[in-house]
């Protein structure tokens, strides 16, 4: 049984003390500002393709799900509120993304959103998913005495404008060990570094604003983010089709790590 906030998301409610964010699937763009966007904008080409079907083992471990319905390229639900950027000195996208992830513009000449569209689309967009976010949280601490956030996403494994070279296949973060505590994250690097899968924890990709500003491990609640590859389970060109039997190589790993969370238990 799922509930929504004016179809702004999808929440797939759990028994766990595990919550699943997936703040990058969304692929709507509303008709109001689809004119304001290049053609190729809308085919949403930088989604966080099909990270809800190959999670879908998550509902049998108890986990509450949120799924968003809107794209990235409207609001990043991933990004600060007020836009500071998460990789000082690197390329970023923002909290209303102008560019594709090739650096090339999304927007119309003249038609990006304005401070006050801004505004709209994170009281609109953003907020709602933050407050679902936050009360699920709050709700799987008050019945376990602690919560586990993890935050599902991926992206093509080679993007020259964000990062050099070839990413590994799984990219843990954790805020360089401030998003949860000591222990768990050496318990989920054993998992990757135990399978046949390239790994970096704490590389590149350290956890964005969900990761950082809800891993509180002082007030019981322990935050991952996964960037995964999308080669490991789908096209990472058009259509960005899902690999069935690409997808059943790595699932089991996603598996064993949501149930190594589930596992341990905080002192």
């Amino acid at each position: 049984m799922s509930q929504s906030t004016d179809a702004v998301f999808d929440l797939r409610p759990g028994a766990s003390p595990l919550v699943l964010s997936l703040p990058h699937v969304g692929t709507v763009i509303p008709d109001a500002l689809r004119s304001s966007y290049v053609e190729r904008a809308l085919d949403v080409e930088d989604t966080d393709w099909h990270l809800d079907r190959l999670y879908d083992f998550a509902a049998s471990l108890g986990a509450t799900a949120l799924v968003p319905r809107y794209s990235r390229y409207v609001i990043d639900l991933n990004r600060p509120p007020d836009d500071t950027p998460m990789y000082p000195g690197a390329s970023n996208t923002e909290l209303c993304p102008t560019r594709f992830f090739n650096g090339e513009p999304l927007y119309r000449e003249g038609a990006a959103p304005d401070a006050a569209e801004v505004e709209r689309r994170r009281t609109r967009y953003w907020q709602p998913y933050h407050d679902a976010l936050r009360n699920a949280l709050q709700a799987a601490r008050e019945r376990h005495g602690y919560a586990l956030l993890w935050d599902g996403h991926s992206i093509r494994s080679q993007i020259p404008w964000l990062f050099d070279g070839k990413l590994p296949d799984l990219n843990l973060g954790t805020a360089s060990g401030a998003s949860c505590a000591a222990g768990l994250r050496e318990r989920l690097a054993q998992r990757m570094q135990a399978s046949a899968f390239t790994h970096a924890t704490d590389g590149r990709f350290k956890g964005g604003y969900i990761t950082r500003h809800y891993g509180k491990p002082e007030q019981r609640i322990h935050a991952v983010q996964m960037e995964m590859c999308q080669s490991l389970y789908m096209q990472e060109v058009p259509p960005f089709a899902y690999l069935p039997a690409s997808a059943a190589n790595v699932q089991p790993l996603l598996r064993q790590m949501l149930e190594t969370m589930l596992d341990w238990k905080p002192q």
